[in-house]
């Protein structure tokens, strides 16, 4: 007979108060990564609805029938407290480079700790414990919640996922592109030397706990290696030793550099801008000069171009780094307010190329909508203001201009304004995609590649997922994928990739053709797109007519080869697809044993990637299941 434990007064005191104590720990956390922050905000609102019931149970008369057998049903919830704490504290504190690349194990972990918690609950016998009815709804309000949290899959964010995948990919060109690594390292917050080094502590502590390094340790380390460079930390990543940059070796005395003083004040900058000129120097001295009608580079004497101020990042952290050196703070300012507030030249010019627009003059409006694209481009601010001031009804009505120039700036302004959020709506709300679609068809390489890319922005947004389908968008990105330059491949490959996350798209993409040239890029290794087109593979093998189409013996033969010979990604991709596959036709699995996949699989099952590992291990469990291997 299974042992029971006798509730007493200071044991059910003692169990809740270490309970709640865990609940107001994880309460207090507050730097919770991108990646993972809704799922920690959500878990942790939910925690705290434990609070009552705990409170109340704590009160309880300890003579009440029922109670003694509580402990055991209180210390399971005990230990689904302590690893909901366990995963809340590696979502505040771990590597964000590392829980960015492992969202889908952590997601699987979050299910884990819903089920623990679920579990502990159904067997605390409430009715029998006498508590209140407000205090079972509440248990059971909170029972419900886990229950769908548990069944939701949130949609990742896919520019982030096809972001980390070009970044990753040693034979993509665009891997050390400057704007990817800038978007990257802004959605990951790893942009300030702050953030910076509690990376690379973190990531030292991630090694520590691994063993030391593996593939994707090494990963890890050389992204760091990028986002430090683009912030202007000249500095070899070293997880050991202490942080040793060019310009502490080169000032050692408290003397100012005067690449950190400001031309116009003679003052190191807190905030430096660069103007048109290329020149750099502090915000406000600069604004002040602009304000008082000069149109020169104060240094240079040159005639600027444009009025608008982009920000020194990488000079700032240089400054922010020379000065913890030598101990030296700079004043505090208030960034936000600074880099909003245009003057009134900078608007009226913005307003002024906004108008040229829709001039009669063709050279005219050909300039206000190549320094739109070039100013929509630079910074946040720009596409912000361009949009209020009705730049982007403008600019679509130019996406139907019979002059294929004009159209390829075109669609490249809206293509750099799209990565505001807002302004994805409002280009889709002006009736452009249907002209993209037109110009996707039939511009210039140039013209198509960035509608290709407008596209992927647009569809970024569940709803203009689903126009881009309606309007039949889908078949032109299927001919640039199969007949388009490099450039053209790659950037049709991610926006497919994000609208067939659409059901229909799907099917769409299926009968526009999409098999025959994704198979292709399979067997030319010099096109460096495996991943991508595994990625797309995946999406589809999960559709009934993407399953027909894909699951012929050649294109097993073909992902046995991969899960052999490939890099750990492709690996890890091919691995997946196999899977989505044999779950749905086993004789598939039979195929791929017969063409050796085994071997291979149990190898990645210990070595490969951990997402690889853990694909490779349920596809050897299903395996096991339909009795093909032992």
């Amino acid at each position: 007979m299974e042992r029971q434990f006798v509730m007493d007064s200071s044991s059910s005191s003692e169990l809740v108060r270490e309970m709640m104590e865990v609940i107001e720990t994880v309460g207090s956390y507050a730097g919770f990564r991108v990646t993972q922050r809704k799922e920690c905000l959500n878990l942790v609102r939910r925690l705290k609805l434990l609070v009552p019931p705990l409170e109340e149970i704590k009160e309880l008369d300890y003579s009440v029938s029922g109670l003694g057998l509580a402990l055991n049903s209180l210390l399971n919830l005990k230990k689904a407290l302590l690893g909901a704490k366990k995963l809340l504290k590696n979502c505040n504190y771990g590597s964000k480079i590392y829980l960015a690349m492992e969202s889908e194990a952590v997601m699987c972990r979050f299910h884990a700790v819903y089920h623990k918690i679920n579990q502990a609950l159904d067997n605390i016998p409430f009715d029998k414990l006498g508590v209140s009815i407000e205090v079972k709804e509440q248990v059971e309000l909170m029972r419900m919640q886990l229950k769908r949290a548990k069944r939701r899959t949130d949609t990742q964010d896919m520019e982030l996922a096809m972001d980390m995948i070009v970044i990753f990919s040693k034979k993509d060109e665009r891997n050390a592109d400057i704007a990817i690594l800038e978007r990257l390292a802004n959605k990951l917050e790893l942009h300030t030397i702050a953030e910076l080094k509690a990376e690379k502590t973190a990531i030292a502590k991630l090694v520590k706990q691994r063993g030391g390094y593996n593939e994707t340790m090494h990963q890890i380390v050389d992204l760091l290696g990028k986002f430090k460079q683009i912030a202007g930390i000249d500095e070899t990543v070293s997880l050991d030793g202490p942080i040793s940059t060019r310009t502490a070796q080169t000032c050692q005395s408290p003397l100012v550099p005067h690449e950190f003083v400001c031309p116009i004040t003679l003052e190191i900058m807190t905030d430096p801008v660069i103007v048109a000129t290329g020149q750099t120097y502090e915000r406000d001295s600069i604004r002040k000069w602009l304000n008082s009608n000069h149109r020169t580079c104060p240094k240079t004497g040159q005639t600027l171009e444009h009025l608008s101020l982009a920000p020194n990042f990488a000079l700032r952290n240089l400054i922010l780094q020379w000065c913890e050196k030598n101990n030296l703070e700079l004043p505090k300012k208030d960034n936000y307010a600074s880099s909003v507030n245009y003057s009134a030249e900078i608007m009226e010019e913005m307003s002024s190329l906004v108008l040229n627009l829709s001039s009669s003059q063709p050279n005219v409006r050909r300039d206000a909508i190549v320094k739109i694209r070039m100013l929509s481009k630079e910074n946040p601010e720009n596409r912000i203001f361009i949009a209020n001031d009705g730049g982007i009804p403008r600019l679509v009505q130019l996406l139907s201009y019979p002059d294929s120039n004009i159209q390829e700036h075109t669609v490249t302004a809206l293509l750099n304004l799209s990565i505001d959020e807002t302004n994805k709506r409002l280009i889709a709300r002006e009736g452009a995609i249907p002209a993209i679609i037109e110009i996707l068809q039939n511009g210039t390489d140039e013209a198509r590649e960035n509608s290709a890319a407008a596209l992927f922005s647009l569809s970024m947004l569940d709803e203009n997922k689903v126009l881009v389908g309606n309007f039949n968008g889908i078949p032109p990105l299927v001919a640039l994928l199969k007949n388009g330059t490099m450039r053209g491949k790659k950037d049709a490959a991610t926006a497919l990739f994000n609208l067939s996350l659409n059901q229909a798209n799907k099917s769409r993409a299926i009968k526009a053709g999409i098999i025959p040239p994704l198979l292709h890029l399979l067997d030319d290794k010099n096109l460096g797109m495996i991943d991508e087109a595994l990625s797309i593979l995946l999406l589809l093998a999960s559709h009934p007519e993407g399953q027909n189409e894909i699951g012929r013996l050649s294109f097993i033969e073909t992902l046995v080869e991969i899960i052999r010979n490939g890099t750990p990604k492709n690996k890890e991709c091919a691995v997946s697809v196999l899977l989505e596959l044999g779950l749905n036709n086993s004789s598939l699995i039979l195929a791929a044993l017969q063409f050796g996949v085994y071997e291979p699989l149990r190898e990645i099952s210990i070595s490969g990637t951990n997402r690889a590992q853990r694909k490779a291990n349920s596809l050897l469990q299903h395996m096991s299941k339909c009795e093909h291997i032992p």
